[in-house]
């Protein structure tokens, strides 16, 4: 829950960089929590299904917007890769498993222009 925390401490941070635990950590916990609050939604009858969002989950998911799209951002300069690369995901299918790609991809060792590597620094710090 510590990753989760830690990206919400920074929620319009886009300086930096995040290693890949942070990210799925922040995704994982995210994910788990939509679903629960869906359930609630639908237990409440607070879900639209026009819509397909709940009154809980789709409040959630817009307060967790700009925390991930700045913890995206960070894991991207993580692996080298400036965080305007996001924009892939207008393009369907082919854009999203590009960005996969980057954002399963190991730190890179050295410091970059995004900061030093957050892996060594946990390590040695």
């Amino acid at each position: 829950m510590n990753w989760f925390l830690s990206v919400l401490k920074r929620p319009v941070d886009f300086k930096g960089r995040a290693r890949r635990k942070e990210y799925w950590y922040f995704f994982l916990y995210s994910l788990i929590l939509t679903i629960i609050l869906s359930v609630i939604d639908n237990a409440l009858g607070w879900y639209n299904s026009a819509e397909e969002v709940g009154i809980l989950s789709g409040v959630f998911t817009l307060l967790i917007l700009l925390p991930s799209l700045a913890v995206t951002a960070r894991r991207l300069h993580d692996t080298g890769r400036s965080g305007w690369w996001m924009l892939l995901y207008i393009i369907p299918i082919i854009g999203f498993l590009i960005l996969l790609y980057f954002l399963v991809l190991d730190s890179k060792p050295e410091s970059n222009q995004y900061g030093s590597n957050p892996k060594a620094y946990e390590i040695n710090g």
